[in-house]
């Protein structure tokens, strides 16, 4: 794998078992270990390299960070997704070192997964920048909302926004302008401040109704909602809890705001300056949930143009669900079952890199269609797809294209290609990808050469 040929674990058997273990579970990414190695001598090896003590989820992580910084440079705005998963092991109780998730009611247990994936402008993903796994304590102390506010950040959970924002920091080239976006979890006034103090943008939703200081005083809502309506936008709604994906038609107003730090860090923290803007479907249709996006931002907002592209910008955060979608359905992590989660954290770490490159190939076929398939494919793995596509043995010197490849791959994973169907997803493409393992293994064993 090219994303991890200079990992470092201070052994070279071990930095060797490790990049055949990664190219052996990225050709079978839905399988399990078992599966994905099949000799038994592949699949014990396997096993004992995720036991070693060396095999850490970081140095692991730490070559595909450089990845990412190189595909980075050149690109003059990028932005960073951050958001938090939950990975379900309730089925697999033999695992040691789980903590709970969900309700107190619900009873599962499993990780936590904090990730912040890199984007360009475009809208292709260009890598993972940071990535934190944790178990919860079993039983967390019953303190009060007053309690909780006064805990020092470092001891909340909600400090991962800071820390992602922080490495992200250290991987993105300097000369990019870097733009962290978050959902209504990353309303963190501790967040505004270091992003100020690190010099890097954000862009998030708002969870709280925050004091306003100036130039309008009150309540953060009731501010907006008497600003004047600038426009009107239609936006995509995903599919959410039973309602189908739709375009909403929404009013947008937008204003420059300065918000009052919360009390408990008035001492360290002045107001910060902000602009907000408001998106707020008037009408929606029956049995619809309307959608409203109070909108925080680091970035000026003086027009109603460049209000419209703060509400793209935040639209691009739902990649971030697609790659976890990705990473749970198509890469089967929570199918896997290790003794210990010290053995879990660095096959998570592998299997999100490979997630990843799922994910990229998929957007690559959009945005790069008539890019060599060189970049995705290996030499054998194309000249076996293009035999096999097109039931022949006379494959061409020049490799195709990225675009065709993707979409060879993706009929063999069942998409039929009609007229309307739209490019292929990522569903598909991990059913396809494992079928061009065999075919691309059947080749190699015909055609030594």
């Amino acid at each position: 794998m090219h994303e991890l040929h200079d990992v470092a674990l201070g052994d070279k058997r071990l930095e060797r078992r490790l990049l055949t273990t990664g190219a052996q579970l990225a050709a079978r990414p839905s399988g399990s270990i078992n599966q994905a190695c099949a000799a038994w001598a592949d699949t014990k090896a396997a096993y004992r390299l995720f036991a070693n003590a060396k095999t850490t989820a970081e140095k692991i992580r730490a070559p595909h960070y450089r990845r990412t910084r190189e595909r980075a440079r050149g690109h003059q705005l990028l932005f960073a997704l951050q958001d938090t998963t939950y990975l379900n092991y309730t089925h697999h109780p033999a695992t040691k070192g789980l903590g709970p998730i969900g309700t107190a009611q619900q009873k599962l247990s499993g990780l936590v997964m904090h990730t912040a994936l890199l984007m360009s402008e475009q809208g292709l993903p260009l890598g993972l920048t940071s990535q934190a796994i944790w178990a919860r304590p079993p039983k967390r102390p019953r303190r009060s909302a007053e309690a909780r506010r006064k805990l020092p950040l470092e001891a909340k959970e909600s400090a991962k926004w800071l820390q992602a924002l922080q490495q992200t920091r250290a991987v993105v080239p300097p000369e990019a302008q870097l733009i962290t976006i978050g959902d209504r979890e990353s309303d963190l006034f501790a967040l505004f401040e270091q992003a100020r103090t690190l010099e890097v943008d954000l862009l998030v939703r708002a969870a709280q109704n925050r004091s306003v200081c100036a130039p309008e005083v009150g309540r953060l809502w009731a501010v907006m909602g008497r600003r004047a309506v600038c426009g009107q936008l239609q936006v995509l709604v995903p599919a959410r809890q039973g309602q189908p994906r739709r375009q909403a038609l929404v009013s947008v107003r937008f204003a420059p705001v300065r918000l009052k730090a919360p009390r408990h860090l008035r001492k360290t923290m002045g107001a910060m300056p902000l602009y907000a803007v408001l998106v707020q479907e008037e009408a929606p249709p029956p049995d619809s949930t309307p959608l409203c996006w109070l909108l925080l931002t680091t970035v000026p907002v003086h027009s109603f143009a460049e209000a419209v592209e703060r509400i793209r910008w935040y639209g691009l955060r739902w990649q971030i669900e697609v790659y976890h979608k990705v990473l749970k359905s198509g890469c089967g992590v929570e199918k896997a079952q290790l003794a210990h989660v010290e053995r879990l954290l660095p096959y998570l770490a592998l299997l999100s890199i490979i997630a990843w490159r799922l994910f990229w190939m998929t957007l690559l076929a959009r945005h790069a269609p008539e890019a060599p398939c060189t970049l995705v494919l290996a030499a054998h793995e194309w000249r076996a797809l293009y035999a096999f596509h097109h039931k022949t043995q006379q494959v061409p010197v020049r490799p195709p294209t990225v675009g065709q490849v993707v979409l060879w791959i993706a009929r063999l994973g069942g998409f039929l290609a009609r007229k309307n169907d739209g490019p292929p997803g990522v569903t598909v493409l991990w059913r396809g990808w494992q079928r061009l393992s065999d075919i691309a293994a059947a080749w190699l064993a015909f055609h030594p050469s």
